[in-house]
């Protein structure tokens, strides 16, 4: 079966596996994958103004096809009116903040490759927090908007479920 849609959004808690997912879907479906976090950090971990990250996010969504990863709650309803379909990662906190670790170590001092050049992976405090939090704090809200968006949306309870729905479908 042919993958049906050209615009999808990747979202879930950090640590979930959303860059890894959709560089996947990427390269699978011959989809450009977007990562909101390189639109949104500047190197040193300087947050960019939120007049030209909607710039920048504006370009990207008018673009013909992409896989887009990232959460930015503020944007999701704007970014959901421009895809086809949105995939969830539902993985839990617990793995999500055990793989933000495992990602800190592997890219110790070094930028990883779905983020901004002179962001060197970190896990501090305030992303610990906010990864622990998510099922509650933000979880609800996403799905719910999700639900209301009338757009298809899959939602999955690990990485392994996600790659298997990948799997049904025919490579580009």
């Amino acid at each position: 079966m042919q993958f049906p849609y050209q615009k999808v959004l990747v979202l879930g808690c950090g640590g979930a596996g959303k860059s890894t997912f959709a560089v996947s879907m990427g390269a699978r479906f011959s989809l450009p994958v977007v990562h909101l976090d390189r639109l949104w950090w500047l190197p040193g971990w300087v947050e960019r103004s939120r007049e030209e990250f909607d710039g920048m996010l504006a370009a990207e969504l008018a673009k013909p096809a992409w896989v887009m990863d990232g959460n930015y709650h503020r944007t999701l309803s704007q970014r959901l009116a421009a895809a086809d379909c949105a995939v969830f990662l539902d993985v839990p906190s617990r793995i999500c903040l055990e793989s933000a670790y495992a990602r800190a170590e592997q890219y110790a001092g070094k930028t990883r490759p779905d983020m901004t050049q002179g962001c060197p992976e970190r896990v501090d405090a305030e992303f610990e927090e906010w990864i622990l939090r998510f099922e509650q704090d933000v979880r609800p809200a996403m799905l719910a908007e999700l639900e209301g968006s009338g757009k298809p949306h899959f939602v999955f309870s690990s990485r392994a479920a996600a790659y298997e729905w990948l799997d049904r479908f025919q490579g580009a």
